[in-house]
């Protein structure tokens, strides 16, 4: 192919695959009705931003070799009723991922949590080697320019499999596409209530997930996750199924140490969640080769994946710490996670209800008991969020009533926010920012200064 066109360009993933497409060669063009920081500013740095934002019919041409389609647009977007009006190839970016690595070997991590994280950390491990390897990444990491790399000679390509929807022509879950090698599954637990309403629904999407599994194939799953492990005790023709547990690990002074047959491991990172994550990518790295204590030396210097647990600011006895957790299982993992790590500290976590799952009263209950190890709870939802997706408005009754937690300050605005967080005293103090979106137009970089 030699040109190609995005529909939703301004996504994560999208502005990511665009920008690989750019710097293979390839003539890009792309619209969207929206777009954010830091898409914008990285498309517009390798010349693809779109002169103006909305859907413009006129950008399909004859001399288009693909359109690569997001999840953003709708059915009848004006672009793609004219591509598909002209017979261009159109393509999902997951399709396209899996076209594009069809001679190499496909790892795909998946998961209802820690996705991420995982697949930072098998990338991390094997940069540090010098492996060539291909990726498709959910987040910024350091070391790496781009969300997405495809080249022609890396024999394997580390995937994170998103088990949400498609494309706007297929509701299927994005993870299903990859057709893998290895798959990982850290764990279930029901989420995006807008496409799977109910949990045996979600649940089934992870057992096609499995059954895809070609003889040969390897799944490595978390054992601990009761309903994770029954499903991957099938009897699958020459499928290995690998489990994995937490790793084992002490805390000293604020520190997590990894316990190993070679001694002591001081590591960045922090969390039983994370002790999980790091267990499955030492399972990956083992099937590519990565013996376990070349896998601990370079597993030292990971620091994790952006908001992913990532250090904000710290003092000599405070810090500040922003995560994604948005979905209940990464909330009480992360808040959870804090609490242990510093448990002379008092910690005030900070939680917007940001997505379609997280803001529909009728999921709302799965969140019970998730802020309880926190010592000062703040559940904060942006007004224009429920507008936006066209939900009630929530009162703060029925929050504290969802989360069972009486003591919950719930808060609309964003400057009553930073007010009450400013009016705190933070000596031997922590504070957790929580979410999927931005507080409202906080930038929780510039604000943890003023605190």
């Amino acid at each position: 192919m030699k040109k190609v066109h995005f529909i939703a360009i301004g996504g994560s993933v999208m502005h990511s695959l665009a920008i690989a497409f750019k710097k293979m060669g390839y003539v890009v063009t792309g619209s969207d009705d929206e777009i954010f920081e830091p898409s914008k500013s990285k498309l517009n740095q390798n010349g693809i931003l779109p002169d103006k934002e909305g859907w413009d019919e006129h950008r399909i041409t004859s001399d288009l070799d693909a359109v690569i389609l997001g999840m953003h647009a709708k059915k009848d977007n004006p672009e793609l009723v004219k591509a598909q009006q002209m017979g261009i190839k159109i393509y999902s970016f997951p399709e396209y991922i899996y076209q594009a690595s069809k001679n190499k070997q496909r790892v795909v991590i998946a998961g209802s949590h820690g996705k991420t994280t995982i697949t930072a950390m098998i990338m991390h491990v094997l940069s540090h080697f010098n492996r060539k390897f291909d990726y498709m990444v959910g987040s910024s990491l350091e070391g790496f320019e781009n969300q997405v790399q495809i080249t022609e000679d890396a024999p394997t390509i580390i995937i994170e499999g998103d088990e949400y929807m498609t494309s706007p022509l297929d509701l299927t879950p994005k993870f299903l596409h990859y057709h893998h090698h290895i798959a990982v599954i850290s764990g279930i637990a029901w989420d995006h209530i807008n496409v799977y309403p109910n949990r045996e629904e979600y649940n089934l999407q992870f057992e096609r997930l499995i059954d895809l599994t070609d003889r040969s194939g390897k799944v490595i799953f978390n054992e601990d996750d009761l309903l994770l492990s029954s499903i991957c005790h099938k009897d699958m023709q020459d499928v290995a199924f690998m489990p994995y547990t937490k790793h084992k690990a002490t805390i000293k002074n604020g520190k997590t140490i990894l316990k190993t047959k070679n001694g002591d491991v001081l590591i960045e990172i922090f969390g039983e969640h994370n002790l999980y994550n790091l267990s499955a990518a030492k399972e990956v790295c083992n099937r590519l080769g990565i013996l376990d204590d070349m896998f601990y030396d370079a597993i030292k210097s990971f620091k994790g994946a952006a908001k992913r647990l990532e250090k904000v600011r710290e003092s000599a006895n405070s810090v500040i710490y922003k995560d994604f957790a948005h979905a209940p299982s990464k909330l009480e993992a992360t808040v959870n996670a804090m609490k242990e790590q510093f448990p002379d500290r008092k910690l005030t976590a900070c939680i917007e209800l940001h997505t379609f799952s997280s803001l529909n009263k009728e999921f709302l209950s799965e969140y019970e008991g998730t802020l309880d190890k926190a010592d000062q709870a703040i559940v904060f939802v942006n007004p224009h969020a429920l507008e936006h997706k066209k939900l009630p408005s929530i009162s703060e009754e029925e929050i504290r009533s969802a989360f069972k937690n009486k003591q919950i300050h719930y808060i609309t605005n964003s400057q009553e926010l930073k007010n009450i967080l400013k009016n705190q005293q933070w000596e031997n103090h922590n504070l957790l920012m929580m979410s999927s979106g931005n507080f409202g137009g906080i930038n929780i970089n510039e604000f943890a200064k003023e605190l």
